[in-house]
């Protein structure tokens, strides 16, 4: 039997298999010490150009990568004064954030779709080409930043990012 841990929030939320993935804003605090900190004073919100940080449930702000994607510009970590999100240095990686394919993709059905990969400055999304069959993507987990570019033009919605501790045997390459 797989024990799993989840945060304090999870239990009071009622999400104790830990599925529901809310993302925060980039360089946030663990779970448990962001929302011990954070004062719900939206300046994270109203400082993102991209108008990707929303209010989530219980006033915490949290990114909706269906309004777009994240640059890491790093204004929504200056405008934290609560020391919420914060960024010990440049070479600190935003978050453990990283795109999955879900079995939904197009390509999988056989339409041929580059929408994922078009959008992916990041080159974490290639096609793999087969014989007799339509090139399906692939995500490098190493080179995705997590950055949501590839979840928005999604025609299906096929693409989920999920923090990486909340992803079971997170796949190097996806199976058709």
């Amino acid at each position: 039997m797989e024990s799993r841990v989840i945060t304090r929030m999870q239990l009071l939320r009622g999400d104790v298999r830990g599925k529901e993935n809310i993302i925060r804003p980039p360089w946030a605090l663990g779970e448990d010490l962001f929302t011990e900190r954070c004062s719900r004073c939206h300046q994270c919100i109203r400082a993102c150009p991209e108008k990707i940080i929303v209010k989530g449930r219980g006033g915490f702000p949290e990114i909706n990568f269906a309004l777009g994607e994240c640059t890491f510009c790093r204004k929504c970590v200056e405008q934290c004064a609560d020391g919420a999100l914060s960024d010990p240095g440049h070479e600190t990686p935003p978050w453990a954030v990283k795109a999955q394919l879900g079995a939904g993709c197009l390509t999988y059905q056989g339409v041929v779709c580059l929408s994922c990969k078009e959008q992916c400055d990041a080159r974490a999304i290639t096609m793999q080409h087969q014989a007799g069959a339509v090139a399906v993507p692939q995500i490098d987990q190493t080179l995705c930043t997590g950055c949501g570019a590839c979840y928005q033009p999604c025609p299906v919605h096929a693409i989920t990012l999920k923090p990486i501790s909340s992803q079971d045997n997170l796949p190097e390459e996806n199976e058709s």
